[in-house]
């Protein structure tokens, strides 16, 4: 044996002394795009791995670029089909091939998945059934993994690489991909019909405002006050519902940020893209398997105040770190920004308020709604409407305490007036003719924003 191949197998001896398998074939699939997978494929291309497996020089392909090991992996292939006597036609070839070449250097039957940027959002639900989101809807691919055991290595794989584990005692888990995306799992015990994975994408090229008045999801004169508060070092909450577009529109307010200023994020799985030069991410970490070692979003927060930050960035806002939070936005940390979940500006403020009496601090709910009022300055609402378009929907100025209850003023609204034929739902976005106390605040910073901006007159599209 001669070339790199010899590299990659252990003794020649080995593969003469194994039997033979019986001729088979299988259904030809699409070498382009995932089609559905026959029984016979998948043991076939199952038999090939583990025997691919079982040759490995693991030493040898440590050393190997990916592109290399990817031609050592197709020759292997080749040879491996041939010795085993599998009957294909070059279609059927090349798409094993692929395949293998997916299971052994990437995640397996998800890999056309993630090379397609038009998918947002890829959900699993067990081995049998894969679905993905492009453009706002959810369609059924014909993706699909041989069984549990074989969705479960792709999960492994996924989780390991951050230091995390699945199993059934720790039955879900966070984690993200080497681009950033975010992945949830959950097996089970818990999930009743076999795990299921859940995988948010990033795209590779981040959105950004410009992009987002392209897409009609706010206005250029929303996006100028965007802009003019995340410059004005104005705290900011980002509210919204699960899939509404709150963490994309969080990373493109961070993107206005000075560039002198040090950055401070903090998040359960890592999905912000900065672009500053001064910026230090941290991440929580589950607790190991004797259940210690855990470290919440809570501690990394108060962690950060030591660290001198000029702003506080928390991906999400979900419990009792909400208190330290405030704290560090009422006490110089000017600029901070946070995500919540809720369907409305009201709805977001409500969801602080529960969130201090998680932290343990029994305030008399003036005490807690003051401290709300005083850190928080604008709330701005998302929204993921019926027909799957995400569009930013409110941007509110919390004015302050009118006796027990905080006020606020809505700035500028996206009111939805029906819904088109096709399920496209129609409406305008305009300004409720409000001058925001803010803007005081801008022009103490030197921005000067034209009133005109505010004319409830103005058409705005």
């Amino acid at each position: 044996m001669s070339g790199t191949t010899g590299l990659m197998f252990k003794l020649r001896e080995r593969l003469a002394s194994e039997p033979a398998a019986e001729e088979a074939r299988f259904e030809p699939r699409n070498a382009d795009t995932p089609a559905q997978v026959s029984h016979a494929y998948q043991q076939m291309k199952s038999r090939v791995h583990q025997l691919l497996l079982g040759r490995l020089d693991l030493e040898a392909m440590e050393g190997m670029s990916a592109e290399r090991l990817r031609e050592e992996l197709s020759v292997m292939v080749e040879r491996l089909l041939s010795e085993e006597n599998v009957i294909v036609n070059a279609l059927e070839r090349r798409t094993l091939v692929r395949d293998i070449q997916h299971e052994m250097l990437g995640l397996g039957p998800l890999e056309p998945l993630l090379a397609d940027p038009t998918i947002s959002d890829i959900l699993v639900n067990g081995a049998q059934q894969v679905y993905v989101e492009r453009r706002g809807q959810l369609s059924l691919t014909d993706v699909t993994f041989a069984d549990d055991d074989h969705l479960m290595k792709i999960i492994d794989k996924i989780v390991s690489r951050v230091g995390r584990r699945v199993d059934e005692s720790s039955p879900m888990a966070d984690a993200r991909l080497a681009d950033g995306s975010r992945v949830n799992v959950i097996i089970p015990p818990l999930a009743l019909d076999g795990p299921v994975m859940s995988i948010r994408r990033f795209s590779v090229v981040p959105l950004t405002m410009a992009k987002l008045v392209e897409f009609k999801t706010l206005t250029v004169e929303m996006a100028e006050v965007l802009q003019a508060l995340s410059n004005a070092e104005v705290n900011l909450l980002i509210s919204g519902g699960t899939g509404s577009g709150k963490t994309t529109l969080l990373n493109i307010m961070s993107g206005f940020i000075d560039p002198s200023e040090r950055v401070v994020t903090i998040e359960d799985a890592a999905e912000l893209q900065l672009r500053q030069p001064h910026v230090v991410r941290l991440e929580t970490r589950p607790p190991n398997i004797e259940g210690k070692g855990e470290v919440t979003q809570r501690a990394l927060v108060r962690n950060a105040l030591r660290m001198r930050p000029d702003r506080i960035i928390l991906g999400e806002t979900r419990g009792a770190e909400a208190l330290d939070m405030l704290q560090a936005m009422n006490t110089g940390h000017e600029g901070s920004m946070t995500t919540v979940h809720a369907n409305t500006a009201r709805d977001a403020l409500a969801r602080l308020e529960n969130m201090l009496a998680m932290g343990g601090m029994n305030l008399p709910p003036k005490v807690a709604r003051g401290q709300i009022a005083s850190a928080i300055n604008v709330v701005i609402q998302t929204n993921r409407l019926t027909d799957g378009k995400r569009k930013l929907i409110s941007i509110s100025e919390v004015t302050g305490m009118e006796g027990e209850m905080i006020s606020m003023q809505e700035i500028f609204s996206f009111k939805q007036t029906g819904v088109d034929t096709d399920g496209s739902v129609k409406g305008c976005f305009q300004a409720s003719g409000v001058r925001p106390r803010f803007m005081e605040r801008l022009k103490s910073r030197g921005i000067i924003l034209p009133d005109s901006l505010f004319d409830p007159s103005r058409r705005m599209e």
